[in-house]
């Protein structure tokens, strides 16, 4: 499903599609998923948030400044819209926008991603000593940010808004950190 949602958006995927595509029985999808539709949707968001929530620590632990673990972060989700051919981006942002005024469950599950992505970022952040109201300010324009540059990227055909994008997210960052005493 989650791969169904990047290439075809939630609306555009069928259950008989995510079954085709997965070489499921559809007894086991209805099953595993007894609400249909929308808890795969939700369990599919829930996966993606896993997914870059394990590229957002990856990126932190291997890092030496939060700057540059942003950007590693997002070299590797542009490795993933380029090697796509530019098919895939967020999963998230995609439910959010075509299903978010449709469907609490769906909204909340995209929030929750969303939260945990900006979480991170801001535990991040406050690691290198900024104070948690200006660590999640930060975040959250970070992961805005990035989640636009995607969406662009993939119109574009280009990964070139996702590098402007962290060139700009990770100076934001490196002035803040400076600003607090923290120099690399």
């Amino acid at each position: 499903m989650l791969e169904l949602i990047q290439t075809s958006g939630y609306s555009g995927t069928g259950l008989n599609a995510v079954i085709e595509h997965a070489a499921a029985p559809k007894g086991s999808v209805y099953f595993h998923f007894p609400e249909g539709k929308e808890a795969l949707g939700v369990a599919a968001v829930n996966l993606a948030r896993q997914q870059f929530e394990a590229v957002i620590a990856g990126a932190a632990a291997s890092a030496e400044s939060p700057a540059a673990a942003v950007r590693t972060a997002v070299e590797a989700l542009a490795n993933i819209v380029s090697g796509s051919d530019f098919r895939l981006g967020c999963p998230v942002s995609v439910v959010t926008l075509e299903m978010g005024a449709e469907s609490e469950r769906l909204r909340q599950a995209c929030v929750s991603a969303f939260e945990s992505w900006i979480a991170l970022t801001t535990a991040l952040l406050e690691s290198e000593g900024i104070d948690v109201e200006d660590a999640r300010s930060l975040a959250t324009v970070v992961v805005s940010t990035i989640e636009g540059a995607v969406i662009v990227s993939r119109a574009m055909r280009s990964t070139e808004p996702l590098k402007a994008a962290v060139d700009v997210v990770a100076e934001l960052i490196d002035q803040r950190c400076k600003s607090v005493g923290v120099t690399r």
